[in-house]
């Protein structure tokens, strides 16, 4: 199961390679935006990340609701966790 979790822009650490350094529930990693470059993300925006990249642009509400759901799916909650914490785009 491929699951999307919402994570706030920190800030853009490379934009040539198009990376940004994103707070995924406490978890900072580089994540590649260039998906979204066209949506102009930048520090304060909110992204849904998966495996490293920002797959799309959610405002804050969205984000809660997101983490609220994700929550109550146990384990595959759990296993992209895990992938966001192992992942580290440098």
């Amino acid at each position: 199961m491929c699951l999307g979790i919402p994570g706030e822009i920190v800030e853009i650490v490379d934009p040539v390679r198009q990376l940004a350094k994103v707070d995924v529930a406490g978890v900072c990693r580089n994540v590649n935006y260039g998906l979204l470059e066209h949506e102009g993300i930048g520090p304060g925006d909110w992204v849904l990340v998966h495996v490293g990249f920002a797959m799309s642009k959610i405002d804050e509400a969205e984000a809660e609701r997101a983490m609220e759901g994700l929550r109550l799916m146990g384990q595959a909650f759990r296993d992209e966790m895990r992938a966001v914490v192992d992942s580290n785009i440098s």
